[in-house]
């Protein structure tokens, strides 16, 4: 009887052992890294349980971002022109031009044509400031921001640099709730983090998420026309139209992103969100705020990623791909003027380790020109240091006026045609010196009232902003190209600097 009792308690410890084994085994198929963290970092808090074994907490962070991120609404108010036409292809195909047709009215008033948009903002200080995204407010007449508690207020663009998708409002209210700038530097991958904005015209919206990737470039949504700065946060909480200009906390409650663009071929979230690190965001608002416009340093290089396919490329023996191979420096750069040369492997910059070309962007945009950076690099097998002082855009160690200061110097109160009085005047584009002050730039090039500006630089404007981004890319001397309502063309030439 005994034996029998003891048989018994055998096999059913045994089932109990086995029972454990499978639950464990089932677990931990479908959450392999609860496993993994359990087993090997337990005191890690970016996985799934805390320091005391209990799941994270997100309501603090919550609680500390959500009344600090604003909703952000704009209209955008537009005459029909020759870049806005009505229509389909098909129409254009089968009726021509309507602009170039007999029986268009061209004496027809143009009426003004609204859209809205929407988006997101975060409060970044007590008197009113608030960042977003510039593709949230670029070319809005009006933007206002409703608070959590819905209040609501007229904001004013300070400033934006398009570059790294960044601007700035600024509301007159205070004691607002508003977010501290963490360091992102400081975020690592595997991170736990939070997304919170107003999707789909959802209000005060909160997704959880890890951090999946730093450093990364979205090719893809790059502009031509400027040089955009793209070293995104890659997270997978969840964001969607409405997002933009939303804040990134941390479980801390510190704001280390803005989020700003998703991966997706529906125009949904698929997995995917990308944020404008903090480091980037605060020196762009700080520039914003002090000058009015971005004062971005330039190292003056052209760069490739070390890889082994482009180190047999360029015959560089290394075992570590660590870092960034310099392709081209540009003539008297700030990388010239320190010594940097072709085929120097950039590995540090000012101790910070370089692992992509994307590193170097995300670092040289903190600074301001004529700051000074130290620069480690590899050359012919040995490690190199470069004290380098960073230039402008146009070369020099000045700052770049903002473009109130700019405009201001030209003396001149301008104003845009409309698509009636290019067909009186028979241009394609053009815009009017309306008036002239005693002092300016433009008086003393000769230029009198009534003047249409068609070309700067050989570059045709349409726009004051088309004008403002030709002015603030050009420095020395500008050639100005245009024509006086009576037909007489003619050619000015002002200087810049």
């Amino acid at each position: 009887m005994k034996k029998i009792v003891f048989i018994a308690a055998l096999v059913a410890a045994l089932v109990g052992v086995s029972a454990s084994v499978i639950t464990s085994t089932l677990v931990n198929n479908k959450t392999e890294s609860i496993k993994y963290v359990n087993a090997q970092a337990p005191k890690v808090q970016w996985a799934n349980l805390s320091e005391t074994g209990q799941p994270v907490d997100f309501t603090y962070a919550a609680e500390q971002t959500i009344h600090a991120v604003v909703h952000v609404k704009t209209v955008y108010k537009t005459l029909e022109n020759r870049q806005q036409r009505s229509g389909s292809l098909l129409d254009f195909f089968f009726f021509g031009d309507p602009f170039e047709r007999d029986d268009y009215n061209y004496n027809q008033p143009q009426q003004p044509r609204e859209s809205r948009g929407s988006g997101s903002g975060v409060i970044i200080s007590p008197d009113g400031y608030i960042v977003t995204n510039n593709h949230v407010i670029e070319r809005a007449n009006e933007v206002e921001i409703t608070m959590n508690d819905k209040k609501t207020y007229t904001a004013k663009v300070v400033g934006t640099d398009p570059s790294t998708d960044v601007a700035l409002l600024k509301v007159d209210a205070t004691d607002l709730p508003y977010l501290p700038f963490g360091n992102s530097d400081d975020v690592k991958i595997g991170e736990w983090v939070l997304a919170v904005g107003n999707p789909f015209n959802l209000t005060s919206t909160v997704t959880a998420g890890i951090v999946s990737a730093k450093a990364r470039n979205l090719g893809s949504i790059s502009n031509s026309n400027t040089m955009n700065i793209q070293s995104f946060i890659q997270t997978d909480a969840a964001v969607n139209v409405g997002n933009s200009g939303g804040a990134l906390v941390n479980t801390r409650g510190e704001l280390i992103g803005i989020n700003s663009a998703i991966a997706s071929t529906t125009g949904m979230f698929a997995g995917y969100s990308f944020a404008v690190p903090s480091q980037i965001a605060k020196k762009v608002v700080d520039d914003l705020k002090e000058y009015g416009v971005v004062q971005r340093a330039m190292l003056g290089i052209q760069m490739i990623d070390l890889t082994s396919e482009s180190a047999k490329q360029y015959d560089i023996p290394t075992n570590e791909f660590k870092g960034v191979i310099i392709d081209k420096v540009m003539n008297e750069s700030a990388a010239e003027i320190a010594g940097l040369r072709k085929n120097d492997i950039i590995t540090h910059i000012n101790d910070v380790e370089i692992n992509s070309g994307n590193d170097v962007q995300e670092h040289i945009a903190r600074y301001k020109p004529n700051d000074k950076i130290k620069v480690t690099v590899i050359r012919d097998g040995k490690v190199k240091h470069f004290d380098v002082t960073l230039r402008n855009k146009n070369g020099s160690v000045s700052f770049v006026k903002s473009n109130d200061e700019l405009f201001g110097s030209l003396g001149a109160t301008l104003e845009e045609l409309n698509v009636t009085d290019l067909r009186k005047l028979m241009l394609r584009n053009g815009i009017r010196v309306k008036s002239l002050t005693r002092d300016g730039k433009f008086k003393y090039a000769g230029i009198r009232e009534g003047f249409i500006i068609e070309k700067v630089n050989s570059v045709r404007v349409s726009s004051i902003d088309d004008l403002k981004e030709v002015l603030s890319n050009a420095s020395g001397g500008v050639l100005i190209e245009g024509i006086y309502p009576n037909g007489t063309r003619v050619y000015y030439a002002i200087g810049m600097d």
